[in-house]
């Protein structure tokens, strides 16, 4: 009988099996030691290439590029006038500003979308034909409406953000089941406390998933955007440095682009995990 009201953890652990909480910290563990086994095999690959090509300038060893990297980090670029870091925080300000402006209005639009046949039915042949479009090709038409500043780097984030979030809201919300929303109605709920309560908390996975493809596609636009109309951002010293021939100094741009980017990618999937235990 006291075999039967053990608790199933402490059986498990008492048969010598690893639990749920022991097992999921050997996954984890065992990707990233796949992770980092794969990141070392692509910097020995490039350091061997480097070796055998014997030309700083079209392949720069990791060393060298390294090195690059450490000393732009606190010395400004003389052609440019700003430090690596200070490139980067210049990206990432225009980032954050034109993906929270999109997300904000995609999951408005979204909301609506799917609340509102009519408004469904007006915006949804507009994203259907605009989602196909890279934001890319805007540039030249925002540069002519708003300068080279500011306004028309955080304009090309957000037209880029806007449909890919305004879809994922979208669709997650049409994915919800029809017998929760049976529920919140028969408890009295109205319709706008079961759009906000109901619809979208369960929701809130599959939008996240549509923020992390936009936060993707934003830092591809904002690069290019910065190569062709723009004076600070590590898209614009990738420029200047390929002009001068700085090859190290390009592939330093490059890696911090991929660190930057991992790391707005890696706090969306914390968020989803948070709203989401079950995803991996």
């Amino acid at each position: 009988m006291s075999d039967v009201l053990v608790a199933p953890r402490e059986r498990s652990e008492a048969a010598g099996s690893p639990g749920p909480r022991r097992r999921r910290r050997g996954v984890n563990l065992r990707r990233v030691l796949l992770g980092l086994s794969g990141l070392v095999a692509v910097l020995i690959v490039w350091e061997l290439a480097a070796e055998w090509i014997s030309d700083p300038v079209t392949l720069p060893t990791v060393q060298e590029t390294v090195q690059e990297t450490v000393d732009k980090l606190t010395v400004p670029y003389p052609a440019q006038g700003h430090t690596l870091i200070a490139n980067a925080a210049i990206s990432t300000g225009r980032i954050l500003a034109g993906f929270l402006l999109g997300t904000l209005a995609g999951l408005v639009l979204g909301g609506a979308m799917a609340s509102v046949r009519v408004i469904r039915d007006l915006i949804d042949p507009i994203l259907q034909v605009t989602r196909p479009l890279p934001p890319i090709a805007f540039i030249p038409l925002l540069v002519v409406w708003f300068g080279i500043g500011e306004a028309s780097k955080i304009a090309l984030i957000f037209s880029g953000v806007l449909p890919i979030v305004t879809i994922a809201t979208l669709s997650a919300i049409d994915a919800v089941p029809a017998e929760l929303l049976q529920a919140s109605r028969s408890l009295g709920a109205s319709p706008l406390h079961t759009l906000l309560h109901v619809r979208f908390r369960s929701a809130v996975p599959g939008v996240i998933t549509g923020l992390r493809l936009a936060m993707g596609g934003a830092w591809t636009s904002i690069i290019a955007a910065e190569m062709i109309a723009a004076t600070g951002g590590v898209g614009f010293l990738i420029l200047q440095a390929g002009n001068y021939l700085q090859t190290s100094l390009i592939f330093s741009g490059i890696a911090f682009i991929a660190v930057l980017g991992f790391v707005f990618d890696a706090l969306l999937r914390l968020l989803l995990r948070a709203v989401d235990p079950t995803s991996r």
